[in-house]
């Protein structure tokens, strides 16, 4: 399909192009012009939208769907469909399946349900067979099937010397290992972070300490093995300061944390909404402002949404037995652009491909077209209305965002809102 963007503002710094207003013309996927004014051919559908921005396609590290299994929260067409509008061209989605995703297999039917789609869908797999903990799975086998890395969702790595074979096995091919932060007996039965906000409301709590020990002792395990590691949604300003201080050592760590811990405190479980229920959970506004800090230092590589469907049945309940979840893909522009500023959001929803392994692709003449398209200015409130997923368990709703996404071009297609 061929398409001509009009007065398009480029933010892409590996561009010739960038924070010009030009037309680009795009066709069969690959972009053949980019100059001032463009005369649209006959065979070209152009393109006209209010302050058009496009970038690099943006990418989202922690994604998770439903399908095979779990369906009723979301399918992957549909969540595919969802990524598109939110303004992503490439998405890591997580295991927790059912059956999990830990077999070549699996891997190849999640790879096949996305064939064709705009949207490039890359598997992890997960670390140990049916992500128990207690064996590793068939990793080689799911890297050459297409996972970009293997890590068990949201379930922490029990056994040190597990990782520590995890990490030295993965070494003969390049493989990225994700290692959750908690350290499960210190969190116990908490359900939210504990400080004097889980007192006041009578809700066991978990110590930042229980994500920061697991830390200091994955870093000393991968200071010992080497190889590759990328801790996921990171949430206490400790935590940040150790993975500054690994940095800084030369070790192949990366990390990422979430929309939702740098735009809430744990203030907002006043009112005991379960769409606040998220795991880690929502820390302290000294927290969010160390992570702030990690994110413009480069401490922290990436901001994932960490998008996770929930149906009602799994959120209309009690708060102590509602399940762990947001959803984070509609509102993950609009959020980050309003408390970071349009640079570095653009950078931090780009950052994360380079730790995965996937290329990105500079906005430039003879490049494919791999585009966010997107207008950054005016303020609104993100309501349920703006929710395209299945689920609709949101923590943003009611809050304001900045700017919307129109959609994306990749893949030699277009989806627009």
């Amino acid at each position: 399909m061929n398409f001509l963007l009009k007065a398009a503002t480029i933010l892409d710094p590996q561009s010739p192009f960038h924070n010009k207003t030009v037309d680009i013309l795009i066709e069969n996927g690959v972009i053949t012009n980019i100059d001032t004014s463009i005369n649209t051919p006959d065979h070209v559908q152009e393109i006209i939208l209010d302050e058009l921005h496009v970038s690099q396609g943006w990418f989202d590290s922690s994604v998770s769907f439903g399908e095979p299994g779990y369906e009723e929260r979301e399918t992957i067409a549909n969540g595919l469909e969802v990524a598109a509008k939110s303004g992503f061209t490439s998405i890591a989605l997580q295991p927790n399946t059912l059956p999990i995703t830990d077999t070549n297999t699996s891997i190849g039917f999640l790879k096949s349900k996305a064939l064709e789609n705009a949207v490039s869908l890359y598997p992890i797999g997960a670390l140990t067979t049916q992500s128990k903990g207690e064996a590793l799975a068939e990793l080689y086998d799911m890297k050459q099937a297409g996972a970009i890395a293997f890590g068990d969702y949201k379930k922490a790595i029990y056994n040190p010397n597990l990782l520590k074979i995890a990490l030295l096995y993965t070494q003969n091919f390049n493989g990225l290992v994700i290692s959750f932060p908690q350290e499960n007996d210190i969190a116990g039965k908490g359900i939210v972070n504990e400080e004097e906000q889980s007192t006041l409301l009578g809700l066991k709590g978990i110590p930042a300490l229980a994500e920061e020990l697991q830390i200091v002792r994955d870093l000393f395990l991968l200071e010992h093995t080497g190889g590759s590691l990328h801790i996921p949604t990171i949430s206490t300003a400790k935590s940040v300061d150790l993975i500054r201080t690994a940095k800084a050592k030369g070790l192949n760590i990366s990390c990422s944390t979430t929309v939702h811990h740098i735009a809430f405190t744990d203030r907002e479980l006043e009112t005991f909404d379960t769409n606040f229920k998220v795991l880690p959970p929502l820390r302290t506004k000294e927290d969010v402002t160390a992570l702030l800090k990690g994110i413009n230092d480069g401490t922290i590589d990436t901001i994932t949404c960490d998008h996770q469907p929930m149906d009602i049945e799994l959120k209309k309940v009690e708060f102590d037995n509602s399940a762990y979840g947001t959803l984070g893909l509609e509102s993950a522009f609009g959020t980050l652009n309003k408390i970071l500023g349009l640079e570095r959001t653009i950078a931090m929803l780009t950052n994360g491909k380079s730790i995965f392994g996937i290329n990105n692709t500079s906005i430039d003449r003879g490049n494919k077209a791999n585009l966010s398209l997107f207008n950054p200015k005016n303020e609104t409130t993100f309501t349920e209305g703006h929710i395209m997923s299945t689920s609709k368990n949101s923590a943003f709703i009611g809050k304001s965002i900045k700017g919307h996404v129109y959609g994306i071009i990749a893949n030699n297609k277009i989806i627009l809102k």
